[in-house]
């Protein structure tokens, strides 16, 4: 690609100019011109596909609709996000602090790959060869089973898996690799973007497997493009303190599964091992009852999974006082207070509120508003709730107590795990349940239940 012409495109308004400017011309925005290249002309244009053949109109009834063929990656959890498997020709972006075990989990998938006579390639523009060779060592991995490439250059990256025909490929990270039709650093929006563009191609051409190594900003967002993510096939988040022991890789974007789903991992001298019950590890059973403490049962993807929600409210001296959240949205906090205050006759606004889900799990979805409003009200009064009772439901700004998702399935995985008593909306309520169900409809009836 010797002699292509670049170019400097607006990331705002879309104009192109010949050479950079701190500001648009077009739309008057600054430092939105981004390098690029511009496509080739042709007196002649080709159309053809990656297989070489000419592209045509097909009807969408003699398309074969087949699973997609899937590899077993040796860890069940991952298998899990990802939907049964590494889908074949698929394109994973998996992004988290630096340090959370990304490297890691990828080496033990390869590992487990080339010992099942898959072939694998792992690009690292990272580290160099004796940092990964060590750590296998540490993981005890077969250092045979693994096939290494430091290289930084696109190109020459992409012309070598042509040549060795990988079926998994790992680029390690996509921001340590450049490609020479560009000018700018390694890292770069635009060759961030470029690069992916390539690899892209060169997976669905091939039906090779790709993993991009994300970086991530200070805010926790993927670095580069938001097109990025809108490229590849699945987007993977690796979450969890760096000084706790256990790591959660939730899938944000899967075309060939379920969104949210979430893999439980366990930080070992012998790498990440999965946690295959995460209701176990994330519940603390504590000596004597606790005020401010309640379980529920959330979902995350397609598994019911018990977690300890914790509530302190405390005295205020401040005027505005505080509420802080921490698993939790800190809007949807505020907005139960007031529910708890107009329905249910509790006022809460000269204390402080601090609300938590115990295990490092973030709770997006609103069935968790029934256990917020139990821990706030238990902590407030100092009373404990019992040690066998679980509680799930959303609350509306009426003070309805509306039915969730999967009711059923919360309140065996309960039962599985010796809880005797559930507080639930009176529309999840079956008629045949191994507890002792207290249906609600109405937030009073719900406080007056305890």
């Amino acid at each position: 690609m010797k002699g292509a012409k670049r170019q400097y495109q607006c990331q705002q308004c879309g104009a192109v100019a010949s050479k950079w400017a701190g500001q648009c011309a077009e739309c008057g925005q600054w430092n939105t011109l981004e390098e690029s290249v511009a496509p080739a002309v042709s007196a002649s244009p080709r159309f053809t596909s990656y297989t070489g053949e000419a592209p045509r109109i097909m009807n969408l009834a003699e398309v074969d609709a087949e699973e997609a063929p899937r590899l077993d990656t040796g860890l069940s959890e991952l298998d899990r996000v990802l939907g049964g498997g590494l889908v074949i020709g698929s394109v994973v972006l998996l992004g988290g602090d630096p340090g959370i075990g990304k490297s890691t989990l990828l080496l033990q998938s390869l590992a487990h790959y080339q010992t099942c006579g898959v072939p694998t390639l792992y690009v690292s523009g990272e580290e160099s060869a004796g940092q990964i060779a060590m750590r296998a060592d540490r993981l005890k991995l077969p250092r045979s089973a693994i096939r290494l490439l430091t290289e930084t250059e696109i190109e020459r990256v992409l012309a070598i898996a042509a040549q060795e025909k990988p079926a998994v490929l790992v680029i390690d990270s996509i921001q340590t690799v450049h490609t020479s039709t560009l000018q700018s650093a390694p890292g770069n929006v635009a060759q961030v973007r470029e690069c992916a563009a390539q690899l892209v191609r060169f997976a669905k051409a091939t039906r090779t497997a790709v993993y991009l190594v994300g970086h991530v900003t200070k805010e926790g967002a993927l670095a580069g493009p938001r097109v990025l993510e809108h490229m590849v096939d699945a987007v993977l988040y690796f979450e969890g303190e760096l000084s706790g022991r256990y790591r959660l890789v939730r899938a944000f974007k899967n075309r060939f599964g379920a969104v949210n789903e979430l893999g439980v991992f366990a930080m070992t001298d012998r790498g990440l091992r999965e946690v295959t019950n995460p209701s176990a590890i994330l519940l603390s059973r504590h000596e004597q009852p606790v005020a401010g403490s309640v379980v529920m049962v959330t979902r995350e993807g397609t598994r019911p999974m018990l977690v300890e929600v914790q509530a302190l409210v405390d005295d205020s001296g401040l005027a505005n006082p505080r509420r802080v959240t921490v698993g939790l949205e800190h809007n949807r906090l505020s907005m139960l207070l007031a529910v708890l205050h107009r329905h249910g006759g509790v006022a809460t606004a000269g204390c402080d509120v601090f609300a938590n889900i115990v295990g490092g799990v973030r709770v997006t979805e609103t069935g968790a508003d029934l256990a917020v409003v139990m821990a706030v009200l238990s902590s407030l009064r100092n009373r404990p709730l019992p040690a066998d009772l679980v509680v799930f439901g959303e609350i509306g700004l009426a003070g309805e107590i509306r039915p969730v998702q999967n009711g059923p399935e919360r309140l065996r995985e309960a039962a599985k795990h010796g809880f005797r008593r559930a507080i639930v909306p009176k529309a999840n309520a079956p008629r045949d349940a191994e507890l002792e169900l207290i249906p609600v409809a109405r937030l009073e009836e719900a406080l007056a239940a305890i």
